[in-house]
């Protein structure tokens, strides 16, 4: 008699009343229904897609759900960061609303993080509340968002400022859609796996800068360990401050008070993806960090080395071509006086005393600050 080894992993979120798995694997879009079934209040699910990748994936999970015996639905919304907008919320709101959702119903996210992000943020409100669950369809999301409950959308001062915390009722990162992703969205989803070893584990860090070519490039064991691996981290951290009430899980936010300045700055728009604006946003987190004397130089040319070896933007110049007008220290710094984890006028960052020692600081010198940039600006 063969026995046959199920390949997929399975990582448990545990939270106190609302804990889940992460499974991870190749075809988990086709067996979605026999995995979902059993959470369900009751076999009926609305799954929200972008138009992309509901063209992709949508009748291929519909079949898996149904013949699980769920009945299931579809809403589309636009691709890209427009469809975080509040004006977009209100209309996919209508649009659920539509379906003729009840409380027993379940919302499917079937996309990257935006996706997510909407998904989760619908479900926390929709007849204040009902459950959801994440196919997370791009690398970003699948090692980062979706996973840990953050949702929620944008407005004209800044990222992610309207939201909630709340929970998937189960995350499956189907390992096989990674192959139709773009290098550059595989690239952006890179960013945030690296992210994890800069945090706190120097060891997986030098992983991936010996086989983050090998990810990128389509090595299924190498990509499934990165995507295990990334989903351990967080799923700890998680576990251990689903809220981000001490400073634990603001680690998660390396690079990102940079970031999202950047993204605010070029509009949200084409030009710079979240993935991109971590990667050099924890490249100038670095920079910062060995401007201050906190770390070793040597530590902070190592990150932007393999950031940049890799294929992600890490200077100003490469961001959305050669047009460096744009770029205005004194305007990031206002971007980043809006960040959520600004406190009290102060701005937060977290910065590194070196690779694997991330810690957040809230009494960084503006001058100093300020020098960073315009440096960054004029290199």
């Amino acid at each position: 008699m063969n026995v046959v080894m199920d390949p997929a992993r399975t990582i448990r979120v545990d939270l106190a009343g609302r804990s889940y798995d992460i499974v991870i694997g190749p075809g988990l879009i086709d067996r979605a229904g026999a995995l979902c079934r059993p959470l369900l209040a009751a076999p009926r699910v609305i799954v929200v897609s972008d138009e992309t990748v509901a063209a992709l994936y949508g009748a291929r999970l519909a079949a898996s759900l149904e013949k699980a015996g769920v009945r299931s639905d579809i809403v589309t919304v636009p691709a890209g960061e427009g469809s975080k907008e509040f004006d977009a919320f209100g209309r996919l709101m209508n649009d659920l609303l539509d379906q003729r959702p009840d409380r027993k119903t379940t919302l499917v996210a079937l996309g990257g993080g935006v996706v997510g992000d909407l998904t989760g943020f619908a479900a926390a409100v929709l007849l204040r509340g009902v459950d959801f669950m994440q196919v997370p369809t791009t690398l970003l999301a699948q090692v980062d968002s979706s996973v840990g409950g953050k949702t929620g959308i944008n407005t004209r001062h800044g990222k992610n400022l309207v939201g909630a915390f709340y929970q998937p009722r189960l995350v499956l990162a189907d390992t096989d859609v990674l192959d139709t992703l773009p290098r550059r969205e595989l690239l952006a989803g890179y960013a945030e796996v690296a992210k994890y070893g800069l945090i706190d584990d120097p060891a997986f860090f030098a992983w991936c800068e010996a086989n983050g070519a090998g990810v990128l490039a389509g090595d299924i064991a190498k990509r499934t360990h990165a995507i295990e691996q990334s989903c351990l981290a967080k799923a700890r951290i998680v576990a251990a401050d689903e809220r981000e009430t001490t400073d634990l899980r603001a680690l998660l936010n390396l690079g990102h008070t940079f970031g999202h300045a950047l993204e605010a700055e070029t509009g949200f728009g084409p030009d710079l993806l979240h993935g991109e604006a971590v990667g050099a946003g924890m490249a100038m987190a670095f920079d910062l960090s060995a401007r201050l004397g906190l770390c070793p130089t040597v530590d902070a040319e190592r990150v932007r080395r393999h950031l940049s070896t890799i294929g992600l933007p890490t200077r100003l110049r490469s961001i959305g071509g050669d047009n460096r007008r744009r770029w205005d220290a004194g305007a990031l710094i206002g971007h980043m006086r809006g960040d959520k984890k600004a406190e009290g006028g102060r701005l937060t960052f977290v910065l590194a005393r070196g690779i694997g020692r991330a810690f957040v600081s809230r009494d960084v010198d503006e001058a100093a600050l300020r020098g960073l940039l315009d440096d960054a600006i004029a290199a």
